[in-house]
């Protein structure tokens, strides 16, 4: 699925992220804890290379917490990489933040060499909350939309450590197609630029597959083996009485209902990606990616072809 998904503040936002990691010590990325790898910003990879990085797998409370274990694990045995798991519940989050952080460079440290972070992650992941949790008060604008936070902002955690809070931002292309339907499940990106019934299909062919019971016992579903996605949205929609006139179901409303109780969290604890599946998805991309610059590099030969004989005849 092609997303596009790249506002004018997001743009302005890479910009601002570049010019500020010349004087940051540590890069925290915070991650979807349902979509770790899907809610990992390449752009912000490339830019903070070889800068030591924090993985925050946040909302893992809304996570499968075994497969949460699966990523910290991977995240963790990256170089130059530490991961910890957050939720909603926590209640001292910036002393586990600054820990990791302070684990990660030892060598920063006291008001001569203050520690500065900073803290970055794609629209709707929570950074926002999290930052409020942390200081005790309202300092970073909430919501449950895509880009609310459009400027950074300065935090001090501690004496010695300095927190700069940059926009959630995507980045233009978003190549793995599983990825894309995984960061529109989530709310990652706005309305306007998915089909909410394809992300939903796609989101219960991956239930169907590895939480079946939950999507079961939610919808008060029957027996559901073997069936296909599209299949058991229909069943969705009558449970709730999304039907249209002549009996027909509503998928648009049945879609509406998935998106938003997957979202929070009423489905059960659920994770739509593992490690070992994203390597194959991702593997998958980059092949595709390949074939078609390969069909474009021969179609400009053909055409270079096709001109050079016109001029020659």
């Amino acid at each position: 699925m092609a997303i596009q998904w790249f506002p004018g503040h997001m743009n302005k936002a890479k910009k601002d992220v570049a010019e500020r990691l010349r004087g940051i010590d540590v890069v925290i990325e915070m991650l979807d804890a349902r979509l770790p790898a899907s809610s990992a910003n390449p752009m912000i990879a490339q830019l903070a290379r070889r800068k030591p990085t924090l993985k925050i797998l946040n909302k893992q409370d809304l996570a499968d917490p075994s497969v949460t274990q699966q990523w910290l694990s991977w995240y963790r045995s990256q170089p130059g990489t530490q991961a910890i798991g957050l939720d909603a519940g926590e209640r001292a989050p910036s002393q586990k933040l600054i820990a990791a952080c302070r684990e990660l460079v030892p060598n920063r440290g006291g008001l001569d060499k203050p520690l500065r972070v900073m803290i970055c992650g794609i629209p709707n992941v929570g950074k926002s909350t999290l930052i409020n949790t942390m200081t005790g008060r309202k300092i970073a604008k909430t919501g449950n939309m895509p880009g609310v936070t459009k400027g950074e902002q300065r935090i001090m955690l501690a004496d010695d450590f300095e927190l700069f809070d940059t926009p959630g931002m995507l980045w233009p292309k978003i190549e793995v197609e599983e990825g894309g339907y995984n960061l529109a499940a989530s709310g990652a990106v706005g309305r306007n630029a998915m089909d909410e019934e394809e992300v939903v299909l796609e989101l219960l062919k991956y239930l169907l597959q590895h939480y079946a019971a939950e999507l079961s016992a939610r919808y008060k579903l029957d027996d559901i083996s073997g069936m296909q996605d599209w299949q058991v949205l229909e069943m969705i929609g009558k449970k709730r009485g999304a039907v249209l006139g002549g009996g027909r179901i509503n998928i648009q409303k049945a879609s509406e209902i998935v998106l938003t109780e997957f979202r929070d969290g009423l489905i059960g604890r659920l994770t739509l990606e593992r490690p070992d599946e994203w390597a194959v998805w991702k593997k998958r991309a980059k092949e595709l990616i390949a074939e078609r610059a390969a069909a474009k590099q021969a179609r400009e030969q053909e055409y270079a072809k096709r001109a050079n004989g016109k001029r020659n005849s």
